[in-house]
């Protein structure tokens, strides 16, 4: 086990009122990744332009480029090369306990009429399911592309930009076959946890078809049910899965609701329809895919969820020169000229474009890509981990913070918790979330928060097994905001482990003489203010014992 939180793998897994419960009666919370790029290749994890954006755009350039049969071999080896064994073990030792395995119709049918599976393509997903069960992950297998495509965009490798899962018939009858299909194979199989029905079905420009969603869902999970009665449904609304209101009838007794988050604040303010639905229906619910962001954004983003109870799911585990996600694959030299080629200029020849396309199987591989253990330790709070002021706990006054006046304040963030706490004069008045391959977070000016004399804020984080022979070191970066200077005491576990001062009227970060020893697992370190002070971040730093 990687981290300190109990491994709680055990048996099919099923929702049980606002929980999910293993086959011992264990709640289990889900902490996982998801495997984004495998099974359908999105271009951008490819560092494609749009003309490359989709699988079958992808396959169709190389195939323009090293002809069918060599086509042939890249893709199956790329199916077997880019999830590995290697892989599995990480993510599980990593503490992680599940995975979600997004699907491509186009890769599971080799016909559509009549309907032939791909059975050596099935046969891979068996493995992986295998080392799943090996290493104690949950596996949630998601339709990613539905047949005809579900939302019309490259994410489901629509063909001509239209939701044609909702406009053909033909496609609807292959989705429910599919789903009866891949339940009858996998309905003994403990470690999956459940089906994950559609991806982000139909964005807002084609709500027109929203009336259908609810009605196919029904019609799957009829089939789903006639062999198999185990297996957990997983439901996702629309709009990339962040509009619930279709979900106006609870249509089977265990069902796990899916939200997805990306791009915007991570507050309780931006859940909070996701946690009144949870209550009304009595039901657990589960983001799904969250990243594609920074650091800073991943220590509050999945402490939200954490707090609330709600399992999680990280995207993506690997994609080509990243900073933020787990894996970075090593760009292979001349990949440039692919990328020129698919915007319209030059052909490479076929041998150029053999060796820049086998150098890139090479580097899929899980011992071959660039490791970033500092993005794992963002998720999980993890040292050494930096940690934005705004991103205290989730649990509420008296719990997460506590405050003396909550003067009016011009944030639309955190807003519903009950806090109120002001920007300090200079620094932007909004957080500004976005999509970000690494890139600073609101530059270099995190947004910060005035504290008065005992004001308090509580950052729970976590030290993973292995790692208790190792001292923390805390640093605070503030601002004294008069004269006289600030003051601040910090504790970890309820006790006492320092204090700071500062008279320093410009930015200053200051170390916590004493270094700490602690135990694997959950840890709570609060600040509170002995007099007014400006703070913008705290830092738990890992050194030799």
């Amino acid at each position: 086990m990687g981290n300190g939180m109990q491994k709680t793998v055990r048996g099919f897994l099923r929702a049980e009122g606002q929980g999910l419960i293993n086959e011992d009666g264990v709640e289990v919370l889900l902490r996982g990744v998801g495997f984004g790029g495998w099974f359908l290749p999105e271009g951008y994890m490819w560092r494609f332009p749009a003309q490359g954006d989709r699988p079958r755009r992808i396959e169709r350039m190389i195939e323009e480029l090293i002809g069918p049969e060599k086509a042939r071999i890249f893709w199956e080896t790329y199916y077997r090369r880019f999830i590995s064994k290697s892989d599995i073990r990480q993510i599980a030792q990593e503490g992680f306990n599940s995975v979600r395995i997004p699907l491509n119709t186009r890769f599971l049918l080799k016909s559509d009429d009549p309907v032939v599976y791909h059975i050596e393509h099935l046969q891979i997903l068996d493995e992986v399911i295998e080392w799943c069960k090996e290493y104690e992950l949950y596996v949630i297998l998601d339709l990613h592309g539905a047949p005809g495509g579900q939302t019309g965009t490259n994410i489901d490798d629509s063909e001509r930009d239209q939701p044609e899962l909702f406009t053909d018939p033909k496609n609807r009858e292959l989705t429910v076959a599919l789903w009866r299909m891949l339940a009858k194979r996998y309905r003994d199989e403990w470690i999956v946890a459940g089906y994950d029905l559609l991806n982000e079905p139909l964005p807002d420009w084609f709500s027109c078809y929203y009336d259908e969603v609810m009605p196919l869902y029904c019609e799957i999970v009829k089939a789903i049910r006639e062999v198999d009665q185990r297996h957990m449904i997983i439901l996702e609304g629309v709009h990339w899965a962040t509009d619930w209101s279709i979900f106006t009838e609870k249509i089977d007794d265990n069902i796990l609701l899916q939200f997805h988050k990306y791009w915007n604040n991570p507050d309780t303010e931006s859940i909070q329809a996701y946690l009144d639905k949870r209550a009304e229906w009595d039901v657990p619910i589960f983001m799904g895919e969250g990243g594609e962001n920074n650091k800073e954004w991943y220590t509050g983003a999945f402490r939200l969820f954490e707090d609330h109870n709600i399992s999680w799911n990280f995207w993506t585990w690997k994609k080509m020169e990243t900073t933020n996600s787990p894996c970075s694959i090593v760009m292979p030299q001349g990949w440039d000229r692919l990328v020129d080629y698919l915007e319209g200029g030059a052909k490479p020849d076929a041998g150029v474009s053999e060796a820049i396309l086998w150098e890139y199987l090479d580097n899929i591989v899980f011992e071959h890509c660039i490791y970033r253990p500092e993005v794992v330790c963002s998720i999980f709070r993890r040292p050494p981990v930096r940690i934005p002021a705004i991103f205290y706990g989730y649990k509420g006054e008296g719990k997460s913070f506590g405050l003396q006046d909550k003067a009016p304040s011009n944030l639309q963030f955190r807003m519903n918790d009950g806090t109120a706490i002001h920007p300090v004069a200079g620094i932007m008045e909004k957080p500004n979330f976005h999509h970000g391959a690494g890139e600073s977070w609101l530059t270099d000016e995190w947004l910060c928060v005035s504290l008065a004399t005992g004001d308090w804020l509580a950052y729970e984080f976590e030290i993973a097994q292995g790692m208790e022979t190792m001292l923390y070191a805390i640093s605070l970066h503030l601002l004294a905001t008069t004269e006289n200077g600030g003051s601040v005491a910090v504790s970890v576990d309820g006790v006492l482990v320092g204090r700071v001062e500062t008279t320093d009227l410009e930015w200053e970060t200051v170390q916590i003489q004493k270094a700490l020893d602690l135990e694997p697992g959950p840890h709570e370190l609060i600040l509170r203010a002995e007099s007014p002070i400006d703070f913008q971040w705290l830092e738990l730093g890992v050194e030799q014992a």
